[in-house]
């Protein structure tokens, strides 16, 4: 690709003098456009033309600056840029003409019009754009008052859309689109003779329209804008800057780089000035964003590369896989690649690489290897650049440090110490692999960092020692746990091992917040399938439960208990007998808050109903049948029975006294069998003999929002509809809004929980999973939202949809649109309930780390709604980018959202 050409060179007739060039810019009109006066002065604006001290890191437009600034087109006044100031319009026709690089075309300024008043320095510049077509003297004229500057007017949006136009050689393409909808709001303000220029403005994507979907016509435009205009308008144009050159890297260090371009090798020096970026992205990059053998974009300054563009990420190169024949000389290899025989020629250039990336020799290659040969493309010679070996023979032994195991492809990957050189090979079942003279479980008991020593045949482990102490977890069945001292299991190669407990082991079983060693199952024929981790010393420090081989029986009738020898016999509903031990580590459930073994026992009377949980003849917990879960069927007031279906399909008709059976319901005090429906769940507690219904409970889920959590006795203050209750949470279930179980110091104030209660008492609790985010798709089925994680998630509404847009609620997604950002959860019944936050548009001021508030300016002086508390997940960005609160600066535009009086997101103008 041909490089830009850019002619610095100054007429003598065009020179200035520095006196003039710092009244310019001390003006406020000038500074980016300030000619170099003197050789002196090019090379203090060089020194300094990246570095505006008003134009932070983050800056929305830094990229478009950097790059104007290093091709020349504008340059600073002491050290600043000053992007908010707006541009006259004999300003923006000196950049037109330095960006489509046509100074070397401009005279003395004696042709401009007199009647288009312009500054003395700017004359040969107006003379050429009138030459050039940029403008047309009648137009212009047209709109400048007899007293008025032409050259001082601040250029609007709608005139430097026409100026950046014809700069691009589109006028006609802007006279055909002259006809066309803008599809701005303000359409009709937009002048009759520039909507075809705005049209291509905006279908080059050069210019954007602003808030409420407005173009602004005669909205002024600032600095910063009009280098964003220029820079994007680069990609349709060749203006030919001759310090701009396109190619491919060849060479790159921290201090080099050295492009291919026009067929020769181009070089560049690397420094503190040098900034990089990429095509796609208007955020400030670094180095590691260039690789080799990709294509970029330099500007030159004096040798040194001080604007680096990656354009395409791509490495250049083909990839070519075959089999190493033959070492030929002459710097040959000889390979076969698809069943032909092809030759390929290296130099001293070429890097040669083993299957890990490691830098090898030539001579290393080894025939019958499969190697790929990657070439480059840029050159007619397409010359190898990187020959690799895929796959070789390796036969070593050595020592080194464990960096990844890999248990589905069999692979283990090592740091050899003696060439610091990452290796991966393979093991099988022939490997042995042995910590302190015993055979590991296998290689998942590897961890990274061991310290080993291994020998490799046929480029496979046949030994592997871990030489030094680690970390290791293996897996078992538990088989015993004695006090809080030792354990035993049998590993995974079927024998026994007896471990040290460590003073606090983490236990961790599914469905158990806060497992005790207690909540372990130890037993010879069925214990918990367990993983545990085992420290350098040899002491258990983890446990987790994976699976537990116990057996549930249900429905059951106690035939005798011996309390002598803790023998239960028990017959099922099929008549069949079973005998069960009892033991001191035997659970029980009965109808009591405290539950005891010995309690239990006194139950344990003939025909009394009981479900047994037990692994072999072992009893590990024992329920005393004293309730129903099912739904409710019917009643019948003459028997006076009520009727439930259980779970097995199976209906019971469960007798009551007096003359009515008595309901418990949340929310009502007194409620009476009126209140139940055929279909709604229950509960029926049964009396002490298990022969009449005492309670039945109506089983609802209500969907709170937490007030305050009191840990000290679980007792919990929430609001559903407007109404404030409070419970104890001590006999639920807690879950979070994954499922896994939690603890009551888990819940926090403001979070959502669907609490099912059994009467009046909670059963369970689980916390309700929030989505907050900006809705993206919205159709007769779903409403996608692009969330703050930045994953879109696409949510049913089969079950029904509500949107809540401050007071108002509406069924069906009519009201919501892709502007909308919202806070979704789903009801009880499943229903899809869309918040819509409120949004407050302010201007930042400052943030208060101390209060950890941020601050806004007020609307009006009335105005108290000032001040917002920043939370730890609150979601700041600009974009697709996420912003500190420190990021933001003094005047930023914002746009923040609340759900009720919560800051849930702050976005970024």
């Amino acid at each position: 690709m041909s490089s830009y050409k850019r002619t610095f060179k100054r007429s003598t007739k065009r020179a200035v003098s520095t006196m003039l060039v710092t009244a310019m810019c001390l003006s406020g009109g000038a500074a980016v456009f300030a000619e170099e006066a003197q050789s002196t002065a090019v090379t203090t604006s060089t020194a300094s033309a990246l570095l505006f001290s008003d134009v932070s890191d983050g800056f929305w437009a830094e990229k478009h600056i950097y790059k104007l600034a290093a091709e020349g087109i504008i340059l600073g006044d002491a050290g600043k840029f000053r992007p908010s100031d707006s541009v006259t319009q004999q300003e923006a026709i000196t950049m037109a003409v330095r960006f489509m690089n046509l100074e070397s075309k401009l005279g003395s300024g004696s042709g401009a019009p007199e009647e288009m008043k312009v500054n003395a320095y700017f004359k040969p510049y107006l003379e050429l754009a009138l030459s050039e077509k940029l403008i047309d003297k009648t137009e212009e004229l047209s709109t400048t008052g007899a007293s008025e500057s032409w050259g001082a007017k601040t250029a609007t949006r709608e005139w430097v859309a026409k100026l950046l136009v014809r700069a691009l050689g589109q006028e006609d393409k802007a006279k055909s689109a002259g006809s066309a909808a803008t599809g701005f709001a303000d359409h009709t303000s937009i002048s009759p003779a520039a909507r075809g220029y705005v049209n291509v403005a905006v279908q080059l994507e050069l210019t954007k329209g602003v808030e409420g979907n407005r173009f602004d016509p005669l909205g002024k435009v600032t600095r910063a804008q009009l280098a964003t205009f220029l820079s994007r308008g680069s990609e349709y144009v060749t203006p030919g800057y001759s310090n701009v050159y396109e190619g491919i890297v060849t060479e790159l260090t921290d201090s080099k780089l050295t492009l291919f371009t026009n067929g020769q090798l181009k070089s560049f020096a690397l420094d503190n000035r040098s900034v990089y970026f990429t095509k796609d992205s208007e955020a400030k990059s670094s180095r590691t964003a260039i690789q080799l053998y990709t294509k970029v974009l330099v500007v030159d300054k004096i040798g040194s590369a001080a604007y680096v563009e990656v354009r395409d990420a791509n490495q250049q190169l083909e990839k070519t896989e075959g089999t190493l024949l033959k070492k030929l000389s002459d710097n040959r290899l000889l390979m076969l690649v698809n069943n032909n025989s092809i030759e390929y020629t290296y130099d001293s250039s070429t890097s040669f690489l083993d299957q890990n990336g490691n830098a090898i020799s030539v001579d290393s290659l080894t025939e019958d290897s499969t190697i790929i040969v990657q070439r480059e493309t840029f050159t007619s010679a397409k010359k190898p650049v990187i020959i690799q070996v895929k796959s070789g023979v390796v036969n070593k032994s050595g020592t080194g440090t464990v960096d990844l195991v890999n248990v589905s492809d069999k692979t283990i990957r090592i740091k050899d110490d003696a060439t610091g050189a990452i290796e991966t090979y393979n093991y099988d079942d022939t490997s042995i692999l042995i910590y302190q003279n015993q055979l590991l479980g296998g290689a998942a008991e590897l961890q990274a960092g061991a310290a080993v020593t291994y020998t490799v045949k046929n480029s496979v482990f046949t030994r592997l020692e871990v030489t030094k102490a680690m970390e290791r977890i293996v897996k078992g069945t538990l088989l015993s746990v004695e006090g809080s001292t030792l354990l035993s299991f049998t590993n995974s190669a079927g024998k026994a091992e007896i471990k040290a407990l460590a003073a606090k082991p983490v236990v961790v079983i599914n469905g158990i917040a806060d497992a005790t060693l207690g909540d372990l199952i130890a037993d010879v024929k069925g214990g918990d399938q367990v993983e545990l981790t085992i420290s350098p010393d040899e002491q258990v420090t983890k446990i987790i439960v994976t699976g537990r081989q116990t057996e549930l029986l249900t429905d059951l009738s106690v035939v005798n208990y011996e309390p002598k020898y803790k023998a239960l016999m028990v017959v099922d509903s099929a008549n069949k007998v079973h005998a069960f031990t009892v033991d001191d580590k035997t659970k029980a459930e009965y109808n009591s808050t405290t539950p005891t073994l010995t309690g239990v026992e006194s139950l344990l009377t003939k025909g009394r109903k009981i479900n047994v949980t037990h692994i072999g003849d072992r009893v590990l917990e024992i329920q005393v049948f004293y309730k129903y879960e099912g739904t409710y069927v019917s009643t019948d007031t003459a028997a006076k029975k009520v009727s439930i279906l259980l779970p097995s399909g199976k209906t019971v008709a469960i007798p009551y006294q007096g003359t009515a059976p008595s309901i418990e319901l949340y929310g009502k005090t007194s409620a009476t069998i009126a209140d139940l429906k055929a279909g709604d769940p229950v509960t029926a507690i049964l009396s002490a003999n298990q022969d009449t219904l005492q309670t039945l409970a109506i089983r609802k889920t209500v969907q709170f929002e937490i007030s305050s959590v009191n840990t000290s006795n679980s007792r919990i203050q929430a609001s559903s509809n407007g109404v404030t209750d409070n419970f104890y949470v001590d006999k639920a279930t807690l879950l979070n809004d994954a499922g896994a179980a939690i603890t009551v110091s888990s819940l926090q104030a403001g979070q959502t929980v669907n609490v099912t209660f059994s009467g009046r008492t909670a059963d369970s609790l689980q916390v309700v999973k929030l989505t907050l985010g900006k809705v993206t798709a919205v159709d007769a089925s779903s409403v996608t939202v692009k969330s703050f994680s930045g994953t879109p998630e696409v949510h049913s509404i089969a079950n029904g949809v509500k949107v809540i847009r401050g007071t108002s609620v509406t069924s069906g997604t009519a009201t919501l649109t892709t502007s909308d950002h919202v806070e979704l959860r789903k009801d009880v019944d499943g229903t899809l309930l869309i918040k819509v936050l409120n949004s407050l548009e302010r201007k930042f001021q400052r943030y208060d780390s101390i209060n950890n508030d941020i601050l806004v300016y007020r609307s009006t002086i009335q105005d108290d709604n000032y001040r917002f508390a920043v939370t730890s997940n609150l979601y700041i960005h600009q974009g697709d980018t996420t912003l500190t609160v420190q990021s933001l600066k003094d005047n930023d535009k914002i746009v923040l959202y609340f759900s009720g009086d919560k800051l849930v997101e702050v976005e970024k103008q």
